[in-house]
């Protein structure tokens, strides 16, 4: 077992734990970064990026992670492959241990753990991800412009994203399993409205059917739970909103959090409840969740380790 001991410690490497290594290597708080169990957060499994501001043609979600790490290392950040499985922040200096058992401390903390999306769990499914399936709206509707897709879920998100993909599909269907809508009254009341936007109730997505070269979605087949009848219906889109979840159990114990698990961190501000620790990116940010808002707040966290850094010299 080893003891690494560093200013600044980074869990996650996703926009928004490299970009606090950038800014934190680049103040010569020579930054430690954990990868944790997916290095390069959610953009390892998106492929077509683009929004991310400064590419004029599309990129590659992995590309742009490895990008992103290759500048943190220029500037002197040490990256660690590990996965934190227990942590100790009931004081300063704080403790993280890996599955490979080394301990990791620590008097700053930047939690950039990140969240992933609830999926259906179709084979199928993850076969078609980022050829056709996707859980972002904002991130992948405009490829949809004037197709067919369909959304599946009840609640605000899955609503939201409905409305959203009108302004690029010709026809957008959601699907949900049953026969109301979580989502609030104004949402469904603009859904409603909306003569571009089909609902099929009562109703699960069974198995995603496509073309195998290039991979691409065609068809989705459906079973309607009332009567146990299989349908089809013919999309181009098929976008997961049932729900993400973030990655912050780990933390439970000593970070205060919200009902769904985010973060809660101060207004402006990346601090957590406890001094010397900062949460930034998808663990306490559950509207936008994109990669240049996660990258953003992992920059305000680390000119706020920063700052206390240097109040407390």
């Amino acid at each position: 077992m080893h003891e690494y001991k560093s200013k600044v410690i980074i869990l996650g490497s996703g926009p928004a734990g490299l970009s606090a290594a950038i800014y934190c290597a680049r103040a010569n708080l020579q930054p430690l970064l954990i990868h944790g169990i997916q290095p390069g957060g959610q953009m390892t499994i998106t492929t077509d990026v683009e929004n991310y501001p400064g590419f004029e043609n599309v990129i590659q979600g992995p590309w742009l992670m490895e990008q992103m790490q290759r500048q943190a290392q220029k500037v002197g950040t040490k990256f660690i492959n590990d996965n934190i499985s227990s942590v100790d922040f009931t004081k300063k200096p704080f403790k993280c241990y890996g599955d490979s058992g080394n301990k990791y401390v620590s008097d700053i903390i930047i939690i950039s753990t990140g969240a992933q999306a609830s999926w259906l769990g179709l084979n199928s499914e993850e076969k078609y991800k980022g050829f056709g399936v996707s859980a972002c709206a904002t991130c992948d509707g405009f490829f949809f412009k004037e197709k067919n897709v369909a959304v599946v879920g009840g609640g605000n998100t899955a609503v939201e994203e409905a409305l959203y993909l009108t302004s690029h599909a010709k026809k957008v269907t959601l699907i949900h399993r049953r026969n109301e809508l979580r989502a609030e009254k104004i949402l469904q009341d603009r859904l409603h409205k909306n003569d571009k936007i089909d609902i099929i109730w009562d109703t699960v997505v069974e198995e995603v059917i496509g073309s195998e070269n290039p991979l691409s979605v065609e068809k989705v087949k459906l079973k309607n739970l009332s009567t146990n009848e299989y349908s089809s219906l013919d999309i181009s889109g098929l976008f997961i909103a049932i729900g993400h979840i973030p990655n912050t159990e780990l933390f439970r114990e000593y970070i205060k959090m919200d009902d769904a698990g985010y973060i809660v961190t101060k207004p402006d501000s990346t601090k957590t409840n406890i001094n010397g620790i900062f949460a930034a990116g998808d663990v306490q940010d559950s509207i936008f969740r994109q990669a240049v808002t996660a990258a953003g707040s992992g920059c305000m966290a680390a000119l706020e380790a920063g700052k206390l850094i240097a109040e407390e010299r």
